[in-house]
């Protein structure tokens, strides 16, 4: 056992600490960010820990179709910003994204996700009605990842059937919020989850790891904003800028880092999915076997047609390129290496 740290308490009882359900202080979640890289290993194998105690080891999968690369907002950061010309832009049909998630059903997976840019051509009716057509002719439970709406938009997504509602946080600071998001504020991104809340949906939040000008304090808000909020799904990946916009060409290597803030993330909130986001592949072809060994319990294959997802461009070397069925046979391969096995229930989080 190493000795005490100027800083605070020892590691290894901090960890211990963390493992057994004890509330960390904001102070004693940063001390773990900001730890020598050689205590990692402890800290993954205590939130793999409480992962499989809290979760088990089965793997509950969502199927994503990426409907629409339209989007209103211009962040610097993503290949989809209203302001990238380069980028060729698509929306798929009703019946293609109907299609999509019958094949998605299909292949047994229990829950589909509808992502998008931010695209008002998507109004609240069209949505409404595409929420209850996949509820009349699939069954699958309802995921959606399509940003800020009004509080009576939410209202109606519910009404007509949708059960979850993924809109990441993306950072606690309110300066490089608003660096990175001009124009929108970080107070409407949470008044909105706080309202998701409230309206009954299983609601998810996130960050990205690896911003330019984050600190160990920022991420410990992000952790704690995951926390207050009592999220139901976490979504943690690393910081990977386009190419063809403002910040590309900034890199980020830190998979450690990432890792760390999900192993955190799962033994402050215990029973949250946590997905292996397909963003930790890029950073190594490893990634997302690593995130599921660091408390992940989640995967989520993309299913968006083929024609349509190289479109989808948000960062470059995204994972998951080919059929559906090659997907998921990787899938099952690398999760029977680590011990894994899928679950095809619809993984709803036990309050």
């Amino acid at each position: 056992m190493t000795s005490l740290s100027k800083s605070g308490p020892n590691i290894e009882i901090l960890i211990g600490k963390a493992r057994d359900g004890h509330d960390l202080s904001r102070e004693e979640i940063i001390q773990l960010l900001k730890m020598p890289e050689d205590h990692s290993p402890a800290l993954f194998k205590a939130a793999d820990a409480v992962r499989k105690e809290q979760m088990g080891d089965e793997i509950f999968l969502r199927g994503i179709i990426e409907f629409s690369n339209y989007c209103e907002r211009n962040c610097l950061y993503c290949g989809l910003r209203c302001g990238n010309s380069k980028i060729s832009r698509y929306r798929m049909t009703i019946d293609e994204i109907v299609a999509t998630a019958m094949q998605i059903k299909s292949m047994g997976i229990p829950t589909v996700v509808l992502q998008s840019g931010e695209d008002s051509f998507f109004s609240a009716e069209i949505m409404v009605n595409l929420i209850k057509r996949i509820r009349a002719e699939t069954g699958l439970i309802i995921t959606l990842s399509i940003g800020e709406r009004s509080l009576a938009d939410y209202q109606a997504f519910g009404q007509a059937g949708a059960n979850r509602y993924l809109l990441k946080h993306e950072t606690a600071s309110k300066d490089i919020y608003n660096y990175l998001r001009p124009g929108c504020k970080l107070e409407s991104r949470l008044q909105c989850l706080f309202n998701l809340k409230k309206l009954g949906f299983e609601t998810g939040t996130g960050n990205m790891v690896g911003l330019p000008g984050q600190t160990p304090e920022i991420l410990a808000d992000d952790l704690l904003i995951m926390k207050i909020l009592d999220a139901d799904m976490l979504g943690i990946g690393p910081f990977i800028a386009h190419p063809d916009t403002p910040l590309g060409g900034l890199d980020n290597d830190d998979l450690e880092l990432t890792l760390r803030v999900l192993a955190l993330a799962r033994l402050i909130t215990r029973n949250t999915n946590i997905p292996a986001t397909t963003a930790l592949g890029t950073l190594h072809p490893q990634g997302r076997i690593m995130a599921l060994q660091a408390g992940a319990n989640v995967v989520m294959p993309d299913f968006t047609p083929e024609i349509y997802k190289s479109r989808y461009d948000i960062y470059p070397g995204r994972a998951d390129i080919g059929s559906a069925k090659d997907i998921m046979t990787k899938l099952q391969i690398d999760f029977s290496f680590i011990g894994r096995t899928i679950l095809y229930s619809v993984g709803h989080r036990q309050k």
